[in-house]
């Protein structure tokens, strides 16, 4: 017989699953991009300029990091509504 889940830690563990899941496609898809770079005849180290593969790997990076913090991070919405709450009543 299954026990029931507490909603709020079940919802919190399915955040962290998708996070994860972020993660191994960011890895996946960059090693590709990189490997898809060096594969393609990169420029030589004496030439100027960035490797194409950066820009998706900082913005896609963007996207990750703040999924990780909204997966990770220590205050959830619910928290920061309750501050919010508590903040309003002190006020009046």
């Amino acid at each position: 017989m299954e026990t029931p889940r507490d909603q709020q830690i079940w919802r919190k563990a399915k955040k962290r699953a998708g996070f994860k899941m972020h993660l191994r496609t960011y890895l996946i898809v960059n090693t590709g991009l990189w490997l898809l770079y060096l594969a393609t005849g990169y420029p030589n180290l004496s030439e100027a300029g960035v490797p194409w593969p950066i820009f998706p790997m900082l913005g896609w990076g963007i996207g990750l990091a703040s999924h990780y913090f909204a997966a990770y991070g220590g205050i959830d919405e619910n928290t920061i509504a309750q501050r919010e709450y508590e903040k309003l009543m002190r006020q009046s």
